[in-house]
């Protein structure tokens, strides 16, 4: 069944993957690619979705939480797992309310940063995924240079907790100006 969790985590890393490459062009691109880009997201992240509930769940069930608990590595990878879907849930939980509005004037910035902050959780995942079973990432290196040493570090650094600080003062004020303005 370990084999089971591995081949089920490629599918919401490959929509994610996919979803953010299409978040990319359907913010910065215009003409047709652009277009089916932003009409074809929302199927692709509730498929992102779906496929990282099955693979979570698998997780959870073939090792015991004891163990998972126990290893600085697995709650790492458990911790970017969840971060992973809570992000690309809220991305899809803004297209699916806002549709193809979410991508115009400023609120498409809004889906670029959590794209690209949901593939950096998602690459995290997927890296200390793979040093769970045996098979390390040159990713490593780069989360070393930031400040996490992926064997025994269980938190974020402060920079990261810093930035989280600020992307959501930011995001609140953009809201609350946004509020304002279609009042």
């Amino acid at each position: 069944m370990n084999g089971t969790h591995a081949m089920l985590s490629h599918f919401p890393v490959g929509f994610w993957a996919l979803s953010t490459l299409m978040i990319l062009v359907g913010a910065f691109m215009t003409g047709r690619l652009a277009e089916i880009s932003r009409a074809a997201l929302l199927p692709v992240l509730v498929l992102s979705l779906l496929g990282a509930l099955a693979a979570i769940a698998i997780g959870l069930i073939v090792w015991p939480m004891e163990a998972n608990l126990a290893s600085p590595l697995t709650r790492n990878h458990m911790l970017m797992a969840f971060w992973s879907l809570g992000i690309y849930t809220m991305l899809t939980v803004l297209v699916w309310r806002a549709g193809d509005s979410a991508f115009e004037g400023n609120r498409r910035w809004a889906l670029v940063i959590l794209a690209l902050t949901g593939g950096l959780m998602f690459s995290s995942a997927g890296t200390l995924g793979g040093h769970l079973a045996g098979s390390s990432t040159a990713f490593s290196q780069v989360l070393g240079l930031m400040g996490w040493e992926v064997y025994t570090t269980f938190y974020s650094p402060l920079w990261v907790a810093a930035v989280m600080v600020i992307i959501g003062l930011v995001a609140a004020v953009l809201g609350l100006k946004g509020q304002r303005s279609s009042d």
